[in-house]
């Protein structure tokens, strides 16, 4: 399943999410973790892919979210 991922560029103090094995990011200079995350959720929902987010320090996952075929649903 493709993945979203959104990371924060300390460059330049913004956020922006890469679609995961790409060389170029998809979107980038979102001022808000908040903003970068709407952004991102359209992308995922669109291409039917899972939604990453990184912490403001990039080594840690805060969240996942999954808009496509999760191949882990959770049970109930």
């Amino acid at each position: 399943m493709a993945e979203i991922h959104i990371l924060y560029n300390k460059g330049n103090n913004t956020w922006y999410g890469k679609q995961s094995g790409a060389k170029r990011i998809s979107f980038g200079g979102i001022p808000t973790q908040y903003e970068a995350i709407k952004q991102g959720t359209k992308i995922a929902k669109n291409q039917q892919a899972e939604l990453v987010i990184h912490r403001k320090d990039n080594s840690q996952i805060r969240e996942r979210n999954s808009y496509g075929k999760d191949p882990f649903p959770p049970r109930g």
